[in-house]
């Protein structure tokens, strides 16, 4: 098995946090790893957010594995969690899986612009407490017979494709920021007003919420269609 050596404990820490969110919601994740150089990225899409998330993790050095210099490949999120040593600072690179459909279409590597409007991340957790209270108030106020899984989804599917405004950014993509533990508040000196540097980015019909934890990438007009090149 390949081994990645990871910057230090606290990178080994916060991959096996981001792996243990996604399979919290769905126990049979997949993640796609892409590492060159001293970079590597996890991408992972947490069951029902319909959005990516990545998770950017500096190694101790160069990704090498004999010749090859880059690293891709899709392996069970379980089986990456189970091999990372966090105090060692290594991670094992699991057998390749069959990846889902969403591993084959990512984010485009470049072209990304900023965009304006962004609330503080303050603003972003309250629009999803806000959305949450919301959903609860009113399932509590449905008849029971009405309280299905079809109308609740559908009900799900109606707050959560709201936009942020002044954005275009769903309020799915905070919510999954949210939940994946990407809008806490950042080390001292890494920027933002509330301790969290946060930035909002287009490219093509993609939309990218980054954090100083990973990134949310959402496209415009839903990740069914397939409008972007497949790698």
């Amino acid at each position: 098995m390949t081994v990645l050596h990871l910057a230090d404990e606290t990178e080994a820490a916060d991959l096996a946090g981001f792996l243990g969110r996604l399979l919290h919601y769905d126990r049979s994740a997949a993640v796609r790893l892409q590492a060159a150089g001293t970079a590597l990225a996890v991408f992972g899409r947490p069951a029902s957010f319909e959005v990516l998330a990545v998770r950017a993790v500096r190694l101790a050095k160069p990704y090498e594995h004999g010749l090859d210099v880059t690293l891709d490949v899709t392996v069970s999120a379980g089986e990456l969690l189970e091999s990372v040593e966090e105090r060692a600072a290594t991670a094992g690179v699991p057998a390749a899986v069959t990846g889902p459909p969403w591993a084959g279409v990512l984010p485009p590597r470049g072209g990304w612009r900023p965009e304006p409007g962004l609330p503080r991340a303050e603003s972003l957790r309250a629009a999803v407490a806000e959305a949450v209270a919301e959903f609860r108030t009113r399932t509590g106020e449905l008849a029971t017979e009405h309280r299905t899984r079809a109308e609740l989804d559908r009900m799900g599917r109606e707050i959560w494709s709201r936009t942020l405004e002044p954005t275009q950014l769903p309020l799915r993509a905070v919510h999954a920021a949210q939940s994946l533990g990407f809008l806490r508040p950042a080390p001292d000196g890494a920027g933002g007003g509330d301790g969290t540097a946060l930035g909002l980015y287009s490219s093509g019909a993609w939309l990218r919420l980054r954090t100083p934890y990973g990134s949310i990438a959402v496209r415009r007009a839903g990740l069914g269609a397939l409008g972007v090149s497949v790698r």
